[in-house]
């Protein structure tokens, strides 16, 4: 099966993959984590934060997810996943895909901003940033939207939910 984490920046994509691989593979061990910092620096971080550069990174977390699908591993995808063809190609192409939202209000990500972009973003220090200056599609068809814009704690509570389908997609 392939989980796949969308949300913007800060939204709490790696920190919720973390947990459900972690517990996920307490049960069985095979559980892979698919983050797309991550991803990058595997691939050598050959690519930058445009739209052709992310649709690339985007496209080779789907083929990774299929094809890690294909050999029994579950795959969790922490990904922004700007692109509805990819999430469109994944539903096509992944016989379990299961598509989760983290919907982060703005206003929370930029006082959260684990990372410096928003605030460098509000620097002009950089540009080319999700939910800033490049547009964010709300995921229409997610199968669990999370609204999370309280604490860390009722985020992670969500883990035990995704691992049950997880393990009941066999």
């Amino acid at each position: 099966m392939v989980i796949w984490l969308i949300g913007l920046s800060g939204s709490g994509k790696s920190t919720l993959a973390n947990k459900i691989v972690k517990e996920a593979n307490k049960i069985e061990h095979n559980t892979i984590l698919l983050d797309g910092d991550v991803v990058r620096e595997v691939f050598g971080n050959d690519l930058g934060y445009s739209l052709e550069d992310r649709l690339k990174n985007a496209e080779r977390f789907c083929q990774l997810g299929k094809f890690l699908d294909s050999q029994g591993f579950n795959v969790v995808a922490a990904i922004l996943s700007l692109f509805p063809e990819n999430r469109d190609w994944n539903r096509r192409n992944i016989k379990n895909y299961y598509e989760v939202f983290i919907d982060t209000p703005l206003d929370v990500l930029i006082e959260r901003d684990s990372k410096g972009i928003y605030a460098r973003f509000n620097k002009g220090e950089i540009s080319e940033v999700a939910g800033m200056d490049i547009h964010f599609q709300i995921p229409e068809k997610a199968d669990l939207v999370i609204k999370n814009n309280v604490s860390r704690d009722s985020l992670l509570k969500h883990a035990s939910q995704i691992i049950k389908k997880l393990h009941h997609s066999k």
